[in-house]
């Protein structure tokens, strides 16, 4: 190639100059990939091309900064030779030959090391005095090999230590390394100032702008007094976010103990809008499509209160529906009621549903109080109340119900719309109390469904994620649900709170609502319980794409409990497109034990992962 060049007098130089580079391998894959990844001549090659004085310029600069690399990995006698063009970067005919390469030809540039012997760390001295309660913690011991990048971030541990223990001022310099070239070893010395063990001063809020001061206060992890902790600061820090009220929050601790000695702290706020509008929607071959609009307030009375409106529409389309549906509500959350970590919670609402099972209309109301125990567990309990019109198989009739919720939850997963570790589990226990109303139909349906005797349902249901990788692109996904009611027979249980299966929430591949037993007219009834399970497997594709297969069993009682009905399975597969708000999720699943209704295929569309 060299010789070519040269023997082209007459074409111009291209400008800019196109190369290909090439990477003799050092016998060491993480070392290989590291020189890789910090060449510039990689790293530019397409989106900035050169020149051919600049093409030697930025080969020169990748020699020196593969150098560099080399060192970080304990070869401090390590050489990169970096040729261009078959030509080493000091042969002074060079850029004559660079400039005279005719204009489409790939001029090659190679890149080799000689890394040498690897050197030992022989002896770490620290200058200075660590206190007795400070574990000495610096990543690096002698005879260890002394890689540049531990013994640099040394310097952060030793500093971290200290501060843990309350030295928030503590100094650590930089560590000083002192070559042997000839034992091939690194002596280390490190300057250590701990300076006086502190306790928080004065705690200071900025940047409010609706916010109260006492809301803070109260929720406030640290307080003055506290031996300084960084790890508590960024607990109280994060709690702050956690709130919803602030798009960020910055703790700054003062430079200098105050007159009695202590550490002053600030955290810094930037509050987000007040209010937020968003928008939803799915759809589904079952029950059709849906479309949604809520307003939030994030900040009602200046403590995180929320106000929550929502509305939309539903049913549309779809071969499970018989009309089209709509949902209003309203919610109130009011945090620390009463204590942290406790909120209230009241919601009213309205729906309409038109569905193959029946036809409804309610309004519904319901007051909760909430409770997180933990990280991971959280509880409550509340009272609803529903006055409902209901017609299913001619049947028209009128519910009162009062309610009282008991739920506790589980979850460790870390992200709602795409886990991939963790489990999450809840049971939800609600005994309700029905009220006579008014009811129309057949002499035999009345009396069948008629009654005021109250009664109990109860669900559990739980989800658990296993990623196989450590990195979440191939995960095993596991569902269960099983619920019942207790006391009351099935035709005695208002249509909307007996159990049903079929549809993506259960057992997908069937129509909604269609596994269990079934009217002469082929309508669904309901049963008095349910039991579903899934198996789902997730492999994410490329950095944006994702593919799953699953199978889903189910079954729903005609009278007593679960696991006494007969078994509906579905199977299928979906594709994934994951974005920063989450994965967009298309599912397609068949029924592989058809019965009267379930359908040939359903399809699913939505934002996040099924569970």
């Amino acid at each position: 190639m060299a010789a070519l060049l040269l023997t082209e007098p007459a074409v111009h130089a291209a400008d800019p100059l196109a190369y290909s580079v090439m990477f003799v391998s050092a016998g060491d894959e993480a070392l290989d990939r590291a020189l890789n990844d910090s060449s510039q001549l990689v790293a530019l090659r397409e989106t900035a091309p050169v020149g051919p004085f600049a093409l030697v310029a930025r080969a020169r600069d990748d020699a020196a900064r593969l150098e560099t690399v080399l060192n970080s990995f304990g070869y401090y006698d390590g050489t990169a030779v970096v040729t261009v063009g078959g030509r080493q970067l000091e042969d002074p005919y060079l850029l004559d030959q660079l400039e005279r390469a005719p204009s489409g030809v790939v001029v090659p540039v190679t890149v080799s090391v000689v890394h040498g012997a690897l050197y030992h760390l022989s002896k770490i001295d620290i200058q200075g005095t660590i206190p007795a309660d400070v574990p000495v913690q610096l990543g690096i011991k002698p005879g260890a090999a002394a890689l540049a990048s531990e013994v640099l971030a040394a310097q952060e541990q030793l500093a971290e230590a200290l501060r843990g223990q309350g030295y928030a001022l503590a100094r650590v310099d930089k560590p000083i390394a002192t070559l042997d070239t000839t034992a091939k070893t690194l002596a280390v010395e490190i300057k250590v100032d701990a300076g006086p063990s502190l306790e928080l001063g004065r705690i200071d809020f900025k940047g409010m702008e609706r916010t109260e001061e006492d809301f803070l206060r109260r929720r406030l992890l640290v307080h003055s007094g506290d031996r300084f902790d960084p790890e508590a600061i960024e607990k109280a820090r994060q709690d702050f976010i956690n709130t919803g009220v602030f798009s960020s929050v910055r703790a700054r601790t003062g430079e200098r103990p105050d007159e009695d000695g202590r550490l002053p702290l600030n955290f810094e706020m930037v509050e987000r809008p007040l209010r937020a509008v968003g928008f939803n929607g799915a759809w589904s071959t079952d029950v059709g499509g849906s479309l949604s609009v809520s307003w939030q307030h994030r900040n009602l009375f200046g403590a995180a209160e929320t106000l929550n409106l929502t509305g939309g529409v539903a049913q549309l389309g779809g071969n499970s529906t018989t009309g089209i549906g709509y949902n209003a509500g309203a919610s109130f959350l009011k945090p620390d009621f009463f204590q942290r970590d406790q909120s209230l919670q009241a919601d009213l609402g309205a729906v309409k549903a038109s569905l193959n099972a029946y036809d409804q209309k309610a309004v519904l109301a319901s007051v909760l109080l909430k409770r997180k125990f933990s990280a991971a567990w959280s509880g409550a309990v509340g009272l609803s109340g529903e006055q409902e019109n209901i017609v299913q198989n001619g049947l028209a009739r009128d519910y009162t119900l009062l309610g009282l919720p008991l739920t506790l939850n589980y979850d460790s997963t870390k992200s709602p719309l795409d886990p991939v570790q963790g489990i999450r589990a809840s049971v939800v226990v609600t005994p309700i109390q029905p009220f006579s109303g008014s009811t129309s139909g057949t002499s035999a349906q009345l009396a069948e469904s008629s009654g005021t005797t109250p009664f109990v349902l109860l669900q559990l249901a739980g989800s658990t994620y296993l990623d196989f990788t450590g990195s979440g692109r191939s995960v095993l996904a596991l569902r269960g649900l099983v619920g019942g009611a207790v006391g009351v027979g099935v035709m005695a249980l208002p249509p909307d709170k007996r159990f049903y299966a079929g549809g993506s929430a259960t057992v997908r591949g069937y129509k909604f609502q269609s596994i269990g037993p079934r009217f002469p007219n082929d309508r669904p009834v309901g049963g008095t319980a349910v039991s579903a399970g899934t198996f789902e497997f997730r492999q994410r594709i490329l950095d944006d794409y994702g593919a799953v297969a699953f199978v889903d069993i189910g079954q729903v009682s005609p009278h007593g409990g679960p696991f006494t009905g007969d078994w509906s399975v579905g199977a299928g597969i979906g594709g994934r497109y994951y974005t920063s708000i989450g994965p967009i999720r298309v599912d397609v699943a068949l029924p592989l034990s058809r019965h009267s209704g379930s359908g040939s295929f359903e399809m699913y569309v939505g934002i996040g992962q099924a569970f």
